[in-house]
């Protein structure tokens, strides 16, 4: 076996390799960029070699500079990860011209598969069922306005080198095709250095199911199950599970067996995974074969017992798999959520900082209950601007898909994140949506479920309640120890009332308590009670609660008069306060928020790649203003409402933070 691997990534994906080389006995060298000199993967790897400034076309995914950190450390086998060099076949080359084993795929399958084009016609002559659309490259907007028209919309314009979501844009008319197609280039471009592009039909009420691979250089080939990724944002996988709640096994067997003769026909060994888009009807259709470990690769893990790494290193050494077809069994099911420094109340726009607190919930292996977390971040550590949003990536597992969701909303109820905008919130009001838990999702479920984007989550009233005497309870507790800290009374239970208001998300509910050595009744205006018993004490951020018999996690920040409460999705400022005071704060004046109408705010930090007017235009509702670049995306901005530009602010080329004034409005 390999005695010594270099990873050639950073982040979540380098920490997971290296995790499993430990356990094999093998040492690891990690690389680095300026910008991740203290980061987790670093500090894990038995070795490290710094290779450059942040930018990762200065560092990461420059092949000499690479390979010179394995000539310097003696590394006798690379594991790219994914994204940077993963899917890269000069990389390949140039560690075989070195006597480097690579870990994954040959030269040749990654070059047939990692092209969007040449993949398709592959996929079709080997009988692998393929979406209609244009396989040639397509030389300007004016003729990919004239294809999508051929096709019929909507279409799907694709970077033939994409991935991860980027340089992809549906268009449902000829406006959107030429819009489209000039983003998806830009950003191929800056994201791989290949803008050439491709257009496909947009299948609808599409789900997309992943086919997870293995094979070795002895010709055996076989399919580990299905991933369900269907919750997308932006075509970016946000939350995965397996097995899928929508295929039959007769589907399953089917799309592995495609799989596989797709992977035979290339001559393909290591992990891979076929993506197909699949409709209501289930007929599915070969979108691409991603020629790497996937991000979601711990959900098949989850419910097939086996390491995919593990394989991947066995495989590159020349190892035969010891598993055959009918050795894989799908047991339970797993949930992974994707945890990405993206503000969810600002649109999702990418947030970047230092990570002030960071304490994910308790790992666990249990035969009926698994929490997993797989990061490449600490508390204290900096969110960069030059890398990916991924933080962590969350995983449960259950003995029913039920079992999976209710661990992972307890799971992110528990992870504290704190010092950046991020998307726990989202995360958790999905595994509460109605049409999630039922499984009847499709790729559209983020559009068509929050076409406003995400403001919260507004609870019913039972959970509330919950939350209320919660809070009712913790309120008391804290009283109770600032009656001590003054030292005023010997009797401090006497010093603390018994009746309150406790105000939250437009509720009030007026509450009793009897209190007791072992915890609160808390009886409502309405007759009803609820027994609440807990650990918490002030200045604890996370309260494990026990409310009637069922369990409930809260992140607790303290606000006069309150507590910042944070639950299943929601963001709530709970006030409890004497009756006496609640009577009056219902008197009290709202604060407005300034009026910011005439201002084109930067809504993240990012670099201004386009300003599309100029002062004195005379601008309609929905017009492109300006095209802001952040974490490697292009966002461009758009006019709400119909205006004149007064003045403009920024150029191209500058580098703004949150809330900077790009323009303002007459």
């Amino acid at each position: 076996m390999f005695k010594k691997i270099l990873i050639a990534n950073r982040g979540e994906i380098a920490c997971r390799v290296i995790k499993t080389a430990r356990r094999m006995g093998i040492k690891t060298v990690a690389i680095y960029s300026d910008a991740d000199r203290q980061a987790l993967h670093v500090q894990m790897a038995d070795e490290a070699v710094h290779i450059g400034p942040a930018p990762a076309n200065q560092s990461y995914i420059v092949i000499e500079k690479v390979m010179e950190a394995i000539r310097k450390t003696g590394a006798e086998a690379v594991h790219p990860g994914y994204g940077f060099l993963s899917e890269n076949s000069k990389f390949a080359e140039a560690l075989a011209a070195e006597g480097v084993a690579f870990i994954g795929p040959p030269v040749g399958a990654i070059e047939k598969m990692g092209d969007k084009i040449t993949s398709k016609k592959i996929a079709a002559e080997a009988g692998v069922s393929t979406v209609p659309g244009y396989m040639g490259l397509i030389a300007d907007a004016d003729e990919a306005v004239k294809i999508s028209g051929e096709i019929g919309y909507p279409v799907m314009i694709k970077a033939s080198a994409g991935g991860g979501g980027k340089g992809m844009r549906i268009a449902w008319n000829d406006a959107e095709a030429r819009e489209g197609f000039q983003s998806s280039k830009n950003e191929a471009a800056s994201s791989f250095g290949d803008d050439r592009i491709f257009i496909e039909k947009f299948v609808t009420q599409p789900r997309h199911i992943e086919i997870q691979v293995l094979a070795d250089s002895h010709g055996n080939t076989i399919y580990l199950g299905e991933r369900e990724c269907s919750i997308q944002r932006r075509n970016q996988k946000v939350i995965e599970e397996a097995p899928s709640p929508f295929l039959d096994e007769a589907t399953r067997k089917a799309m592995g067996e495609q799989a596989c003769a797709l992977a035979a026909a290339v001559g393909y060994t290591s992990a891979g995974t076929v993506e197909f888009i699949v409709d209501g009807q289930r007929n599915f259709y070969f979108l691409e074969m991603n020629t790497r470990l996937q991000v979601e690769h711990p959900v098949t893990e989850l419910i097939t017992g086996i390491d995919l790494v593990e394989q991947m290193i066995r495989v590159a050494y020349g190892e035969a798999l010891a598993l055959k077809q009918s050795d894989i069994k799908l047991h339970g099911w797993a949930m992974e959520s994707r945890l990405y420094a993206e503000d969810p109340y600002r649109n999702f726009l990418p947030s970047i900082g230092r990570l002030t607190r960071y304490r994910p919930p308790a790992e666990v292996t249990e035969p009926g209950h698994v929490v997993r977390n797989d990061t490449g971040v600490y508390e204290g550590g900096e969110i960069s601007m030059y890398y990916d949003p991924m933080i962590a990536k969350l995983c449960t597992w259950g003995p029913t898909r039920s079992d999976a969701i209710e661990a992972m909303r307890n799971a992110l109820d528990g992870f504290e994140v704190e010092g950046i905008g991020h998307n726990l919130p989202f995360l958790s009001a999905v595994m509460d949506h109605p049409k999630f838990v039922a499984g009847t999702i499709t790729t559209a479920f983020i559009a068509e479920e929050f076409p406003e984007g995400f403001n919260g989550v507004a609870l019913p009233d039972e959970v509330l309640r919950r939350i209320a005497a919660s809070c009712a309870a913790m309120h008391r507790v804290a009283e109770i120890r600032r009656s001590r800290v003054s030292g005023r009374m010997d009797n401090h239970e006497r010093k603390v009332g018994s009746d309150w208001v406790v105000s939250l998300q437009g509720h009030s509910y007026p509450v009793t308590i009897k209190a007791d050595p072992a915890g609160s009744t808390v009886c409502f205006d309405d007759g009803s009670e609820l027994r609440v018993t807990s650990k918490w004490t002030p200045g604890d951020q996370l309260a494990t609660l026990d409310v009637s018999g069922e369990p409930l996690v809260l992140k607790v920040g303290k606000i006069s008069g309150g507590f910042r409460i944070r639950s299943r999705g929601a963001d709530l400022r709970v006030h409890v306060r004497t009756p006496r005071q609640a009577e009056l704060a219902s008197l009290m004046i709202e604060k407005t928020p300034p009026d910011t109408s005439k201002l084109l705010l930067c809504p993240m930090p990012g670099l201004i790649v386009k300003i599309n007017v100029e002062v004195g235009d005379e601008v309609q509702d929905g017009q492109a203003l300006c095209t802001v670049e952040a974490m490697k995306m292009e966002n461009i901005l758009r006019a709400e409402r119909k205006g004149v530009v007064a003045k403009i602010n920024a150029a191209p080329g500058d580098s703004l933070s949150v809330d900077a004034v790009i323009m303002e409005f007459e």
